[in-house]
């Protein structure tokens, strides 16, 4: 077990949403064994807007990649001043090692060096044991393991926060049907999912499933992209909530009966919510980076062959997303419906949380 003080802690994750959702249990694992322990965690601004004013996120260090090698400067400026126990780091690139190396601490906690690539081993002094392949959230309860924190129960604690809810109840106010959120796209073209069978999708939940899709996700060109052919080829105007923002996608998926997602940040936000998730997934390993523990039925595996048993790995697969069709999707539709339906629709149909 790893000897360090638990009183001041600095997170070194800068990654993208999906990382920043599977992070929280850790924090909370962290403030559960010691609630005195302030935490500062350093990441981009995107997921930041997700995890600000989170109860057990104490500070936060932007790391704005968009300013170059000057982000590099603003924190080392800002954490010039710092002094901390122990620094987690949980991110293996070498861009991470240089922030790691920033920061002033006795205890710098690192993957072990067969998992820390890009030489991000040389920024830490204690190294977790090494480790099989397993799912991303579990690599990151090793670190809790090496500490000797338990970290079970696992949560997310990811709100929406008690002032977000009447934002959330305008919005589901003027849905006449239980929401379908359909994630549109993903910071991967690998990743993404055909538009247009998007559209063949949002046209059956709304007749065949009486669900109202709603499109989100940002505005990034790709996903402008996306919401432009659904909304061409639906013939049931899907709503597009684009651009709403993370915390109000929060909101959004909160108080939905049902998601549909890629592989991407807002797959493992609706698992934190407890909502069911059809995952479509294809570039990346499922047992790595799909659904952590939950909804395990309703993932479109094409990542794999036909009976094939993959191990967990880091290999991506191109080219696998376009084999998943629209009556793939509709199956695992059919399984929510069978499995999850009645109890989500009960609990959104007097709105969110009511």
């Amino acid at each position: 077990m790893i000897d360090a003080r638990l009183d001041r802690i600095c997170i070194v994750m800068m990654s993208a949403v999906g990382d920043a959702v599977h992070v929280l249990p850790v924090i909370n694992a962290i403030k559960r064994a010691h609630p005195a322990s302030h935490i500062t965690w350093v990441l981009q601004p995107g997921p930041a807007t997700l995890v600000r004013g989170h109860h057990a996120v104490d500070d936060i260090v932007l790391f704005d990649r968009t300013r170059g090698w000057r982000a590099f400067a603003d924190v080392r400026r800002e954490l010039a001043g710092r002094r901390f126990d122990l620094v987690i780091a949980l991110q293996v690139y070498f861009k991470a090692g240089i922030v790691t190396s920033f920061t002033r601490a006795p205890v710098k906690l690192g993957f072990d060096r067969a998992r820390a690539r890009d030489m991000n081993w040389l920024f830490t002094n204690r190294k977790i044991p090494p480790h099989a392949g397993q799912h991303v959230q579990d690599q990151y309860f090793e670190f809790l393991t090496a500490l000797g924190i338990a970290h079970e129960p696992v949560v997310w604690d990811l709100g929406p926060w008690p002032a977000e809810r009447d934002w959330q109840r305008e919005f589901f106010s003027e849905l006449e049907r239980p929401a379908a959120a359909i994630v549109v796209a993903t910071s991967k073209p690998e990743k993404d999912w055909l538009p247009e069978r998007w559209a063949g999708v949002a046209d059956a939940l709304y007749h065949d499933f009486g669900l109202q899709p709603v499109l989100v996700g940002g505005r990034s060109p790709r996903e402008l992209h996306a919401e432009r052919v659904i909304l061409e080829r639906s013939t049931v105007g899907p709503r597009s909530a684009l651009g709403s923002g993370l915390r109000h996608l929060v909101g959004i998926m909160d108080g939905a009966a049902l998601v549909l997602s890629p592989d991407t940040g807002p797959l493992h936000i609706s698992v934190a919510l407890d909502r069911p998730v059809v995952s479509l997934v294809g570039y990346t390993n499922p047992k790595r980076t799909g659904p952590y523990r939950r909804f395990h039925d309703l993932i479109v595996d094409a990542y794999g062959d036909p009976g094939e048993d993959y191990p967990i790995s880091m290999e991506n697969r191109p080219g696998r997303m376009p084999r998943i069709s629209v009556r793939d999707v509709l199956d695992r539709v059919e399984r929510w419906r069978a499995a999850y339906g009645e109890g989500y629709r009960r609990a959104t149909s007097s709105g969110p949380n009511g």
